[in-house]
């Protein structure tokens, strides 16, 4: 008997992690398919402009063996506008915070005053010092030193809109960074499974392996439907079968990733992540013949500058870093941001439409009808409403509450679409800035189907948002 057949059998369980000091490590960028995951091209639209050339660069480096799943690229061309909107909806968040504190500094600092002087007026009638400190703290003193502040703030985070260098706009046909990818992967992208192997997929991924937790993907069982919670599965389905039909000698799959979840990589003794699961690289060896390596992007970008002679800024990597930490730090199957387009997929969290409801003092039957209504129109205004009272400070926004990049109104010179009515269509007791302002055509037939006291309400917020947006650049 060959007693090493134990040692043989199990020795991807046996042999530790991947480690930048491999032998064989070089073999993986010089000779074998490099996969890269969804949240790795995403991540291009995060980078700054000029981290981003950089890395585009680095991957056209390794053009001749990247090989892209069809699930990559179903989910990346869906998913580059929300990434986008991500961004932008968090700086423009981000200015409405600083007003938001600044104001609040602005009340500390003239309740602080109110306090002095009531002590002056109670214990020594100092008539002369009371009137002394109402003139240092006078609104528009107080104004003036803290438009120091605001101004700088905003001066940053302007410059980091200028240094992303990408507009909204660019996730559609004028995307510079889409032709760059289409050009690297050349014809080396997978086709569409068809109805009947993505089914037997589905069901396998569903009925025997998600329940028994053998990875990939099971950590996404949760999510609504079978097909979103299978991705990363059906992923690694289109890697074997591709790998299988590659020539029988020398395969090895280097597979690059932000997710580090317990569905991709086995738990150590402590929190953090210690290894890709052993079952991964056992089960491509035995499907596809195939050795396996998966690596995350900063250990990948720093293999990609070793083997293949890209070059890579210190600044760069640095960034490459910040983002794949940023991945890491989100919470599973958040929805970016929340978009037009999307709300009428997408069932707001259970009390959350309710509490934005409570939060502004709305009472009509018809808008609450609305917030319980299943249809494309009532999810737009669930999810309006969900968005601009977290806004505008209405009500606290829970710490995994999806953002929302929905504007009933916009002043501007110009209409955000040619559906969108002006304001002037209001009379000036329901809108100010009649002349520079745009309404959404949705909420206009909101305005049309509830009370007075509501649309009062929702006008208001409207008008607030559209304001708060105009100074915040977005």
């Amino acid at each position: 008997m060959d007693d090493s057949v134990l040692l043989q059998r199990f020795a991807a369980w046996l042999q530790p992690g991947p480690s930048a000091q491999d032998p064989e490590r070089s073999a993986f960028f010089t000779g074998g398919i490099i996969v890269l995951d969804t949240n790795v091209l995403l991540s291009l639209y995060e980078y700054t402009e000029t981290s981003r050339e950089e890395v585009l660069s680095a991957l056209e480096q390794a053009a001749g063996r990247l090989w892209m799943p069809y699930q990559v690229g179903l989910e990346f061309v869906r998913g580059r506008r929300s990434t986008l909107e991500s961004r932008k909806r968090a700086l423009a968040d981000a200015v409405s915070e600083v007003n938001k504190k600044l104001m609040a500094a602005r009340k500390a600092i003239v309740e602080a005053k109110n306090v002095v002087c009531a002590q002056l007026d109670k214990y020594a009638r100092a008539q002369q010092e009371i009137a002394g400190l109402d003139a240092l703290v006078a609104d528009s003193d107080v104004d003036a030193h803290l438009d120091v502040y605001r101004h700088e703030f905003k001066r940053h985070l302007n410059m980091l809109k200028t240094d992303h260098g990408l507009t909204l706009n660019s996730a559609d046909a004028e995307d510079p960074i889409l032709p760059r990818i289409a050009k690297m992967y050349g014809q080396g992208i997978g086709e569409q499974p068809d109805d009947d192997v993505l089914r037997k997929r589905l069901e396998e991924a569903t009925a025997f392996r998600f329940p028994n937790k053998i990875p990939p993907g099971f950590s996404d069982s949760d999510k609504d439907t079978p097909l979103k919670s299978a991705g990363d599965f059906l992923l690694w389905e289109e890697v074997i079968e591709h790998v299988r039909q590659l020539a029988p000698t020398g395969r090895r799959v280097l597979f690059v990733s932000n997710d580090t979840k317990e569905d991709w990589y086995e738990r150590g003794s402590g929190s953090s992540s210690s290894r890709p699961w052993p079952s991964l690289v056992d089960e491509l060896r035995r499907r596809a013949q195939a050795d396996l390596r998966i690596e995350t992007p900063p250990t990948f970008f720093g293999g990609v500058r070793e083997f293949l002679d890209a070059e890579l800024a210190a600044d760069t990597y640095a960034e490459i870093e910040r983002v794949s930490e940023a991945f890491e730090a989100k919470v599973p199957d958040t929805p970016l941001v929340v978009t037009e387009e999307t709300a009428s997929h997408q069932v707001p969290p259970e009390g959350l439409a309710l509490a934005a409801f409570n939060s502004v003092g709305l009472v009509s039957s018809a808008v609450r009808a609305a917030l319980e209504s299943a249809s494309p129109f009532g999810r737009l205004i669930q999810w309006w409403l969900i968005g601009v009272t977290a806004q505008l400070g209405r009500r606290a926004a829970g710490e995994t509450e999806p953002s929302v990049g929905i504007a009933a109104a916009s002043r501007s010179s110009e209409p955000p679409s040619e559906d969108w009515v002006s304001g002037t269509a209001l009379s000036p007791g329901e809108w100010l800035h009649r002349d520079s302002s745009w309404i959404a055509p949705w909420f206009m037939d909101l305005m049309d189907s509830i009370p007075q006291a509501d649309r009062a309400v929702l006008r208001r917020l409207a008008a607030q948002q559209a304001e708060n947006n105009r100074r915040s650049g977005g």
